[in-house]
């Protein structure tokens, strides 16, 4: 009887189990009638179940695709719940110009959580399964220090770090249009068409040994194998986009219960709701001593985040308005993305060198919270007009903090910085990496 509980078979059924309720009650109708509470716990074991299934299909494509490539799939399915939030606030916006504002709010704080709470959590989550874990995880270095230890990425995410780097540099001049544009849309989901084009070349590469479901599945003959990770990637790419949304909007209703303004809740609620499958997925491979496939998972979300969700919302507006426009925001929504980008820039100077350590994770974590945190007080304490201009004030701070702090991190980096443009190179002709010149 226990051999049967351990196939891995088991984890499967089980994860389809926790999804039934949801399904059962979307199909029926009986999920319209749910309270705010009901149907957060409904939808969030779906978003739960949906994660698992979505990871498990994902290692098990790496035996027939590059790695790189099912990382990117995975990560468009995991943050698609983000998409429709941004793309329904874009296309009320033609008949509402007030929620282009709260298209970028989502938008902006979806990405601010990515970094701020996705790779400084799973950095700091990976470092201390590593030390506290029984499985060895070669991806953390122990370093002299506990705030020395560090996650060590594999050289081969070069392509997306680079690609990330352009794009933010390009989002600092966003605002300079006075909204979203077809420039916008052009460069940014250029960049990430450049970026697919590049990776689904690659070779498919030597696995590592896989334990579990994916090993079960990696087993199979590629004629069950391949329709196998279609179903699952199908399966959960229908779970997310049925239930995070209504997840998301559970947590809104139980927030303004306890008096959290909704503005906030849009930009911070709602995108940690639909963060939510990709967050799990990365603590489940970190939890199997795969932290760099973890950060590979997060630095791809963080890229087509930055590039495809960016770049459509204006394709959303034109269409909903039914001719072309431009998808305006005001100066404070500037100031979000000025701050998104700066955020971003830091967190890309850490991993120019392919580390993140405890102490940068840790640096990461406390600016994201203390803005947050910050602003929310200004929130409370101050009307709404007086509580703008000094959040605008604020923004503008941590945007100007990240920038010093990003910019200094990188001259003293700039030999990583040079060696990143190489690999990438490397990446792209197909020719072995380059070994480091000089470390840091």
């Amino acid at each position: 009887m226990t051999s049967r509980l351990r196939h891995p078979l088991a984890a499967v059924v089980a994860s389809v189990a926790l999804t039934l309720p949801w399904v059962s009650s979307w199909a029926s109708g009986v999920s319209l009638g749910f309270g705010p509470t009901t149907v957060v716990g409904v939808s969030g074991l779906a978003v739960l179940g949906a994660s698992f299934l979505l990871a498990w299909g994902a290692e098990t494509a790496e035996k027939d695709v590059p790695r790189a490539f099912a990382i990117a799939v995975l990560a468009v399915l995991a943050v698609a719940p983000e998409y429709a939030v941004d793309a329904l606030y874009a296309w009320q916006a033609a008949t509402d110009p007030s929620k282009a504002n709260l298209a970028v709010a989502n938008m902006t704080g979806a990405n601010r959580i990515l970094i701020g709470l996705g790779w400084s959590g799973i950095a700091l989550f990976s470092i201390y399964k590593a030390t506290t874990g029984s499985r060895a995880d070669t991806s953390v270095v122990d370093n002299d220090g506990r705030l020395r230890d560090a996650v060590k990425l594999d050289p081969d995410i070069s392509t997306e770090i680079l690609f990330l780097f352009l794009a933010t540099v390009f989002a600092f001049f966003v605002p300079l249009n006075g909204g979203i544009d077809a420039i916008d849309t052009i460069v940014l989901v250029g960049l990430y068409v450049t970026y697919i084009a590049i990776i689904i070349r690659g070779d498919v590469e030597e696995i590592e040994d896989q334990i579990g479901v994916p090993a079960y599945f990696q087993a199979t003959a590629r004629r069950v194998r391949v329709p196998i990770v279609l179903a699952l990637f199908v399966y959960s790419g229908f779970l997310i986009f049925t239930a995070v949304e209504p997840f998301a909007h559970g947590l809104e209703d139980l927030g303004l219960q306890f008096g959290i303004p909704e503005f906030f809740m849009i930009q911070w609620i709602a995108p940690l709701a639909s963060e939510s499958p990709e967050l799990v997925i990365t603590a489940y491979l970190v939890n199997k001593a795969r932290s760099t496939a973890a950060f590979n998972a997060l630095i791809s979300s963080k890229l087509n985040q930055w590039t495809l969700l960016i770049g459509t919302l204006s394709v959303v507006y034109s269409l909903s308005l039914g001719a072309y426009g431009v998808l305006p925001f005001d100066f404070k929504q500037a100031a979000e993305i000025w701050l998104t980008a700066a955020q971003s820039f830091f967190a890309i100077a850490i991993l120019v060198n392919f580390r993140i350590s405890v102490r940068e994770a840790v640096t990461l974590l406390v600016l994201f919270l203390s803005q947050v945190i910050f602003e929310f007080t200004l929130i409370r304490i101050y009307p709404a007009a007086i509580a703008e201009q000094y959040s605008i004030y604020l923004l503008l701070a941590y945007t100007a903090v990240y920038l010093v702090l990003g910019a200094g991190l990188l001259f003293a980096r700039r030999r990583s910085l040079r060696r990143l443009g190489k690999l990438t190179v490397a990446n792209i002709r197909g020719t072995p990496l380059p070994e480091p010149d000089r470390a840091d």
